[in-house]
Parts: structure tokens; sequence; C-alpha cells
């Protein structure tokens, strides 16, 4: 049974902290690390533990690298005024060609890059489903289109330095992993926070949110809201899961919430970096619920509506009925009405414009209420309530 996942974004986003909330929601660590051992790439290795942030005991995925000396801390980020609070932030960067990070020791060229088709034959190698496949490369893909943007260059040119691009693969692909083993189809995030200010980066002080950022946002519709943090608290791979994943942005009216998930982040600020995880179920929806399907029509013979209440019918409606109406210029009429599921509105709309004369329909949910029914077996002698006879024995 699939299910719904709410992320709440109050610290932002990134990479390792949604991997850790999903690790804190159930997702299996063993699928996990099968999984990440399957991909054909070295140099690194994943470390799952449990740490403190504000008091709470909260999950923490950490891909350590053979160098780690990209990993960049908060003096970097943010110039020397800026202390370093004994925490550390892996951020990577899409580049182009030539472009080296200043604390990188520069190694082979043939070597050093690896571009969206290199990162995508690596996945594809990968010992898992072929969901988790599709989604871990559109992460990818939506982080290569926004740094290609950002860049000014085709989205072929753009590349990921080597041992970047090894944090970024396992965490991306931890995130797609840990989604499918959770089987989550529906994905809530009303909103995301972030900081503002600047960062440095390979390219040099670029604002907060980053132009990556930017750019995954605008293209995908997240609700950025801006805090008075000064830091940068969504990431570009971040974003890119978010874009990815996001099936709605508005919470039910009444939920309620199955298993809670926090994962830790790296970096500190004025408020606890935590990514908090939640599995729900809608409870605004009652059983009762139906929609009513309503439609004018008019100019259509009886013949065409007799056939189209009978398509309805077998289309799944509960109920259907005409009632006589007059409209524009005293024009007899009829009003369509159809009782139906919300899961069957589509297929009864289809059917109504394709067969009658309309041009439109309204929606309108509404709550049922009923008596309870029984159907029984009458025997014979028994009366008919309904007529008040007794039944045929035959």
């Amino acid at each position: 049974m699939s299910q719904t996942l709410y992320l709440e974004c109050y610290s932002g986003i990134s990479g390792d902290m949604t991997v850790a909330a999903l690790l804190d929601l159930g997702a299996d660590q063993q699928l996990l690390k099968k999984a990440l051992k399957s991909l054909p790439i070295t140099g690194f290795e994943t470390v799952i533990s449990r740490v403190k942030k504000a008091g709470l005991d909260v999950c923490d995925f950490y891909v350590k690298l053979d160098q780690d000396n990209h990993d960049h801390d908060m003096a970097y980020l943010h110039g020397d005024d800026h202390h370093h609070q004994g925490e550390k932030h892996t951020h990577h960067h899409l580049t182009e060609p030539g472009h080296h990070h200043p604390h990188q020791e520069k190694k082979n060229h043939s070597h050093d890059h690896r571009g969206l088709p290199e990162i995508v034959e690596i996945i594809n190698q990968a010992q898992i489903t072929d969901h988790a496949k599709a989604l871990a490369i559109r992460i990818f893909s939506i982080i290569a289109d926004a740094e290609a943007k950002a860049h000014g260059v085709d989205r072929e040119r753009v590349h990921f330095h080597e041992v970047g691009a090894v944090d970024s693969i396992v965490d991306i692909v931890a995130v797609a992993v840990c989604l499918d083993n959770l089987n989550i189809r529906e994905v809530i995030v009303p909103d995301v926070y972030e900081g503002r200010g600047f960062v440095r980066c390979q390219h040099g002080v670029i604002p907060v949110p980053v132009p990556a950022v930017t750019h995954i946002a605008a293209s995908h519709q997240l609700n950025l809201h801006i805090t008075d943090t000064n830091g940068e608290l969504i990431t570009p791979t971040g974003a890119a899961i978010v874009a990815a994943i996001k099936t709605c942005d508005q919470l039910p009216r009444q939920f309620a919430i199955e298993k809670t998930g926090i994962g830790a982040g790296k970096r500190t600020y004025d408020r606890p970096s935590l990514l908090r995880a939640m599995l729900i179920t809608d409870k605004s929806k009652k059983n009762g619920d139906i929609y009513k399907l309503e439609t004018n029509i008019d100019d259509c013979g009886g013949e065409i509506l007799g056939f189209v209440m009978e398509r309805l019918f077998e289309a799944g409606a509960r109920d259907v009925h005409y009632i006589p109406v007059y409209m524009k210029k005293n024009r007899p009429a009829y009003l369509l009405n159809v009782i139906c599921s919300e899961a069957d509105i589509e297929t009864l709309e289809q059917i109504i414009f394709e067969e009658t004369t309309t041009i439109g329909n309204r929606r309108i949910q509404m709550e049922s209420i009923g008596l309870k029914r029984t159907i029984k077996r009458m025997l014979p002698g028994c009366y008919s309530v309904r007529k008040n006879r007794p039944l045929d024995r035959r």
C-alpha cells in the first residue's frame, strides 16, 4: 500500500538530511547499504548514526569520502567572521569543464569530471529497482538543467567534480532507494525555508538562495519562505529532491500522523538543522464523501440522453438522472446530475463530453448519509414490505 509523506522543511533541506529522515521513518538500512555497495564507484563509505540536535535524538547520514577536503566549513562558506561550530557540510557544485575548487588538488583531467551521461550510466548499473533508478536520474537531471541555466552553458557542458559527484550520487541514490522502500508515492511539501546573505563556491561569492536553487524553484513551482537566517538552508540537491518528488503543496484539513522521522543536517545556524518527515493519513475525506457532476444540456435528443445514462452507469456512476429545465429564451433543456466517487470523475466527464452537446461541467463535493442496508432472502409466506402482499410461492 502506497504512503503519503509530508516534509517539514523549516530548516531547509539537503540530500543527507533527506536520507537521514527517511531512514528514521523506517527505511531498511541493510537494503540501502546493499544498494549503495552495488554502485560502480569507489572512494566512499557511509555512516548511519544517532546524534543529538537541540536535545532531540535524530538520525544522521554521513558520506565519508577518501578525499574529504571538498567539505566546506562555515568559515569558508561565510568568511572568517562566521565561526565554525564543530560541524561540516558537504556542499557540491556542478561546474563547467576546466573549473576547479580552489581547495581541491587537481587530478588527472580525464578523471576530474563526470557529466550527466556518465552519472546516468552509473545509476543504471546499480542493483536497485527501476522506479528508484528513474527517480535518481530525474533528480540529477533537474540539478543539471538548473546549473546549466545558472552558468549560461549547455546541459552537456555541465559536469560534477569527481569527488563531489561521488557524494551527490550516493545521497541522491540513497534518497531514491529509501522512498521506493517505504513505497511513498504521494509527497506533500507546503513550503521550503531558506536563509539569506552570501556563500562562497568555486566560482566566487554568490547570493542565497544560490542561482541553481532559484532556477529549480522557478521551474518546479517550489514555495520558498525566506527567513532572517544568514546562510544557505537549501542546497541544490535538496531543492532538486523536492522538485522531483513533490506531488502536492497543501496539507489535508485533518490528518493523522502514522510515523515521524527526523534527519540531521551538518550546519549550525540560529536554528537547529533538522528535516522532519511524517507519514500521514488524510482524515478530512470521509467514507461518505461523493461528488455530483452537474451539466446543462440543450439541443440533444432523448435517445442520446438515454444512451448516455446507460454508459454512465456502466462506467461506475452511482446515480444518474435528468431534470427538465428552461434555458435562454425559454428553450426547453435538461440538467444532467451524476453522483459518483472521486476516482470516477475523469472517466464520467469524458463520457459526458464525448456523447452530449455540453461544453462544460460543474463538480460539487458532497457528503452522503444513508440508512444501513441489508439484503435478505425472504422465505415463502413472508410479506413484501413494499406492496404489503404475500410473495409469490413459486
